[in-house]
């Protein structure tokens, strides 16, 4: 991804240059005041850029919440980690520890930008259609974090703090919505904006490749009323993008993964790797890549698959070796065939839907050569088009209509035979099938659903039938929504509220 080699942060009032090998130098320009600086094309550009910067932290999309996906039981955590371990067990002993405790302000980070952006446009000294563009990235990323933020801290008792971002930064602390539903709201009339305003993916340069378009703010627009349950609107954005969007699934699942196909029909919205750099980029596949990579390579090994994930899949489905390598199975790494085996591996599983990254020698460029940041050239998919056409077929299934064709788009892409009279248990299957192991955010669903009491009920087991993890206790009245980090509410001095039962 080209735009992302050259990188601007504007923070407070410094504006810092992320160059091409990854590290920020303090311009020598002074400290221009946010007055001062809004007035150029460059100064847009620089500002707007800035709102991708925190993406490239290893905690943002390479773990980060990914650690509350990882409460499904589609995984479990692969190497000892405390608060992972606490939140997967819904133990509020995670609470104010480790990486989790970052997350809600890297998000209001990258929407305090944006609102910068926001704030400040109608100042700079450029066309409309430079101002157009970048105004809708700006509305698109606010978008994402608030959505982010609010389905894992929103419910119907409180939703998350909605800035004013007519106005200069408050130093006050602000309280939270009434509910979750303000938020949607809000997000929805920003999406809405900003479709109208993005280019579509064709109409990007190449060197614009990952930033926001148009058929990614329908998409994310149709997953933020699934969310609200508003089954029509979440039916009528989805199909915009399969009618509009000039998306089309690729012929082969195992495809969709590799990082020649970055940005095909199939592309959404994704968070580029990037191996030249030292600790930048997803490193998401790096997360899920064997611990210490048999000696060759520091994955760090987490986030390994179940049983219970495996065993879901149908025979004859593509999918399944696609996403998951078993003891025994044949695989590339470091540019030779192997035989997977682990040491490692509680379950005697490993995701492979990243695995295509590390079939290169290790010294081929493709991948990051500090291997305490093993991150590749492979653009980790947040959102992709087969969970579009999903959203279309639950949010129809929920309208009593038939959801029989687009769950067969997905069914006949993976080996499957079509379906007749498909129902919401195809619907789920699919959607873990197709999913697994993605940032769509499986342990989300079964919330959603009001699934996941009874799923996590259940011991998870590995590839022996083995336990590797206990029963659990979801409460679906606390547990429906996460913990706010307890920094949040010190630093509100009270004023931003814990959930209750956490």
């Amino acid at each position: 991804m080209k735009f992302f080699n050259k990188i601007f942060l504007v923070s407070g009032i410094s504006v810092m240059l992320l160059s091409c090998t990854g590290e920020l130098d303090v311009q020598p320009e002074g400290t221009p005041t946010e007055a001062s600086f809004w007035k150029t094309e460059n100064d847009l550009v620089t500002g707007a850029n800035a709102m991708y910067k925190p993406l490239f932290d290893g905690e943002f999309y390479g773990r980060g919440l990914f650690w509350f996906i990882n409460a499904s039981d589609d995984m479990v955590t692969g190497r000892a980690k405390s608060e992972a371990d606490n939140a997967k067990n819904f133990s509020s002993n995670y609470i104010a520890a480790g990486d989790l405790e970052t997350q809600w302000n890297k998000r209001y980070n990258v929407i305090g930008v944006a609102n910068r952006v926001i704030r400040n446009i109608d100042n700079i000294q450029t066309s409309q259609s430079i101002k157009n563009k970048y105004l809708g990235e700006a509305l698109f990323m606010s978008s994402r974090m608030y959505f982010e933020l609010s389905y894992s801290y929103g419910n119907e008792k409180a939703g998350v703090p909605i800035i004013d971002r007519s106005k200069d930064p408050d130093p006050n602390p602000i309280p939270r919505a009434a509910n979750v539903m303000e938020n949607y709201t809000y997000i929805v009339n920003d999406l809405k904006r900003a479709a109208e305003l993005l280019p579509t993916q064709a109409e990007l340069p190449a060197k614009d490749y990952g930033r926001p378009h148009k058929a990614a703010a329908w998409a994310l627009l149709a997953k933020v009323y699934l969310f609200m349950k508003d089954w029509k609107n979440a039916e009528f954005w989805a199909n915009e993008v399969m009618t509009k969007g000039n998306r089309a699934l690729l012929g082969n699942f195992a495809d969709v993964f590799k990082a020649e196909n970055n940005y095909s029909s199939e592309y959404i919205w994704s968070i580029p790797g990037t191996p030249k750099f030292t600790a930048w980029g997803s490193i998401l596949p790096g997360v899920m890549l064997e611990n210490k990579g048999w000696g060759e390579y520091n994955g760090w090994g987490y986030f390994q698959p179940t049983k219970e994930l495996y065993d879901e899949y149908e025979t004859g489905d593509l999918r399944r070796s696609a996403s998951i390598l078993k003891i025994g199975d044949k695989f590339t790494f470091n540019g030779k065939e192997r035989i997977y085996a682990s040491t490692n591996s509680l379950t005697g599983y490993q995701f492979n839907k990243y695995m295509d990254a590390f079939k290169y020698q290790l010294n081929s460029g493709h991948v990051s050569a500090n291997g305490d940041y093993p991150c590749t050239d492979l653009a980790v998919p947040i959102m992709r088009y087969a969970e579009v056409i999903l959203i279309k077929a639950e949010a129809s299934l929920m309208q009593g209509k038939s959801a029989d064709q687009e769950i067969n788009m997905i069914r006949v892409r993976a080996g499957l035979s079509p379906k007749n009279g498909c129902t919401m248990a195809d619907l789920k299957h699919e959607r873990r099938c197709e999913l697994a192991g993605e940032w769509a955010d499986r342990h989300r669903d079964l919330v959603r659903w009001g699934d996941a009491q009874a799923a996590y009920a259940k011991p998870l087991h590995g590839i022996n039938g083995q336990v590797v993890w206990a029963a659990r206790n979801f409460n679906p009245a606390v547990h429906n929504v996460w913990a706010v980090p307890q920094a949040e509410i010190v630093n509100s001095h009270g004023i931003i509220k814990q959930n209750e039962g956490w």
